[in-house]
């Protein structure tokens, strides 16, 4: 059978745009879809994820089969291997019957796995062997059952990061991702931002019959600029939003800027950003790297201190002692001698009494010894468990509200709870 046509497929499936990297993201589904081969389409939140494994069951032998598509990180830690592999009756709490799983349902099909990094490794162990046997045990069942099942994957992690942190495993992954699908952000397709905006102004406008709205070529340049955190579904969002309210039918620049936040993670205009920034994908990222800067810089500030009592350092040496921190400033410990405004004396620090000596130059006053020098380590783990009870004291221990706070899923939330011991907040 002949490929499709992609401006085919995308009109069937009301995909808008022609940026090169999207259209080889589709091309690569068409070549993919008649194999049986397990499929991870990756990309940010809202680029339009759940189209490609609809596209791969549609051009693929299983197309009159069933197809699920599962939401992994809506399912509660406790349900999912239910929800997945069914259970028998019996086999916990409130499990009346015998219930078949999305394995069993899908058999013959394709099974799209939404959210995917959000499994427990328990669960990912038995998917594992799901797509390398095709075999599954229910819960609370000793029966080995069979399935015929195409499995698409989705997440908006960085699978990478999460199988070195230990929250992925990387053989399901390498299993998985046996063919990547990598779905460009919105920031990324600058041309297809104004079709797409067209595209859901007309929608709007048809579906509570007014005008369609158009946009002023500074409004279309300022559309493209922005940096759009929410892809797509932001991009609609806030054109319906300036269809319904603006009662003008021509945006201007000073419209649009209305409606576009200035104020949240990542907002910034694509053409200011230096290429040689650091690109944050989140608030816990940014705080991360300023704490670990604040650190690095106290640690060498105190090893500097420690070399100056040990008397591995002279006064020459401490003047050109390199900057402690990312300013122009440079942080010496040292002191001016009051007879020679040329002589520095080197310092001890006392840090329990915030008392300063001189280490030499004044004869009646006590050295203080500067303890051993030990770098300390800043734990991740640590910065997390307190940022989850600060979220959870600001909402009055509402976790819903607090893992809104957090930007992480509410089951992610749970299983952070259990992991610190926090289930009394």
């Amino acid at each position: 059978m002949a490929k499709p046509d992609i401006q085919q497929v995308k009109q069937r499936f009301g995909i808008i745009g022609n940026s090169p990297d999207l259209n080889r993201a589709i091309d690569i589904a068409l070549q993919v879809a008649p194999t049986d081969m397990s499929v991870l389409v990756t990309g940010e939140s809202g680029v339009g994820k759940e189209n490609f494994p609809q596209i791969i069951h549609q051009f693929s032998h299983r197309k009159h089969g069933t197809y699920i598509a599962v939401n992994c990180g809506s399912i509660p830690e406790g349900t999912i291997d239910s929800e997945l592999f069914g259970h028998e009756k019996g086999s916990f709490t409130g499990a009346t019957g015998e219930r078949k799983g999305y394995f069993e349902v899908a058999n013959g099909g394709t099974l799209f796995l939404d959210e995917v990094g959000e499994l427990p490794l328990s669960t990912q162990a038995r998917l594992l062997r799901v797509l390398e046997t095709g075999e599954f045990i229910k819960v609370g069942s000793s029966k080995v059952e069979k399935t015929d099942v195409r499995v698409v994957a989705a997440t908006n992690l960085d699978m990478i990061t999460a199988t070195r942190n230990g929250r992925f495993r990387e053989d399901l992954y390498y299993r998985l991702n046996t063919v990547p699908i990598r779905i460009p952000a919105l920031r990324d397709r600058k041309d297809d931002i104004p079709l797409l905006f067209r595209k859901f102004a007309s929608d709007c406008a048809e579906k509570y019959s007014m005008p369609s709205i158009t946009l002023t070529d500074n409004a279309r340049q300022m559309l493209k600029d922005y940096y759009w955190p929410g892809n797509i579904r932001q991009l609609k969002n806030i054109t319906e939003q300036i269809s319904i309210i603006e009662q003008t039918r021509e945006i201007t620049a000073e419209i649009l800027k209305l409606y576009l936040p200035a104020n949240e993670v990542g907002l910034v205009p694509v053409n200011t950003q230096n290429n040689e920034q650091k690109n944050f994908n989140n608030e816990r990222e940014i705080l991360y790297q300023v704490l670990f800067d604040m650190k690095k810089d106290m640690n060498e500030l105190k090893k500097i201190v420690h070399d100056i009592v040990a008397g591995n350092m002279k006064a020459a040496d401490i003047v050109s002692a390199p900057a402690i921190n990312k300013s122009d400033k440079v942080l010496t410990p040292m002191v001016v001698n009051a007879n020679d405004s040329n002589a520095v004396t080197p310092i001890s620090i006392k840090e329990d009494a915030h008392t300063i000596v001189p280490k030499s130059g004044i004869a009646d006053v006590d050295i203080i010894e500067a303890p051993e020098y030990e770098e300390e380590t800043l734990s991740l783990q640590d910065v997390e468990k307190d940022m989850i009870i600060k979220a959870l004291e600001r909402h009055n221990g509402k976790r819903k509200n607090a893992a809104q706070d957090l930007k992480i899923s509410e089951r992610t939330l749970y299983r952070k709870i259990k992991e610190y011991n926090l289930e009394n907040l």
